[in-house]
């Protein structure tokens, strides 16, 4: 895979997805910013383990759903290496409940941690790779953005507006060289979903035609492949990697 540019910031890349993003990608040889807001021991070991491998990592903390925190990691990247070449905003939670039981506050910290985060992420890399006519930026959304899901209204909300957003920015970008694309996950396999009881997983995985959940790293290689070179002339895409799940 190649690219053009020098680094990347992953957003929420301790643990999970975007763990493994980050390590793929440093496999490409990009340097790597490892953002994460809390227990800096998980961000470490993700750093050693990509520097055991030859790569370059450097962690970087903060709270993406807060302006204030965005604008001291813009500025420390910049600071460091000149400029942002890639941005991948992978960071969210979940507060999942039946909608008749969520209360606003479940609704707007989903919205913060995983809508304005984001937001706030493509405005300020648009601002910062301006400056250069070039960059790329992945958004991670959710297989829920589309189709929602019982119990997931605040997180289907969230995502479905990243999958919207992320057009309407890839159309501001383009003229100044700036990509911005967006891949949709389904069921990924992590140590949330390992937790799940084996009749409820089976059940899951009988409604998926390629018959099984996905790896963490099937996510990665389609964030490494729309940061690419090789996308060069794909834009405003919203990439399915969900086994054929919702088609």
């Amino acid at each position: 895979m190649k690219f053009s540019g020098k680094n990347v910031l992953v957003t929420g890349a301790s643990k999970g997805i975007g763990a493994d993003i980050a390590k793929v990608l440093a496999g490409y040889g990009l340097k790597v910013w490892i953002n994460y807001r809390s227990k800096p021991e998980l961000a470490d070991a993700v750093k050693e383990a990509i520097e055991a491998e030859g790569g370059v990592a450097a962690v970087i903390k903060g709270d993406v759903a807060t302006e204030a925190d965005w604008n001291e990691i813009i500025k420390t990247i910049i600071e460091s290496d000149g400029e942002l070449s890639y941005l991948v905003n992978n960071a969210g939670i979940t507060k999942d409940k039946l909608a008749i039981r969520m209360t606003i506050e479940d609704f707007d910290d989903v919205i913060d941690a995983n809508l304005k985060s984001t937001f706030i992420g493509c405005r300020d890399a648009l601002k910062t790779m301006s400056k250069k006519r070039f960059g790329s930026v992945v958004n991670i959304s959710s297989i829920v953005g589309e189709m929602g899901n019982p119990g997931q209204t605040n997180y289907s909300a969230s995502k479905g507006g990243v999958n919207a957003m992320t057009k309407s920015f890839a159309k501001e970008g383009s003229a100044r060289g700036i990509r911005f694309n967006a891949i949709n996950p389904g069921f990924i396999r992590t140590d949330k979903k390992d937790e799940l009881k084996p009749e409820f997983k089976e059940n899951y995985e009988k409604n998926i035609p390629l018959g099984r959940f996905g790896e963490a790293n099937e996510v990665a290689d389609a964030v490494a492949f729309l940061l690419s070179d090789h996308s060069s002339y794909i834009t405003g895409e919203i990439l399915k990697v969900n086994g054929g799940l919702y088609v």
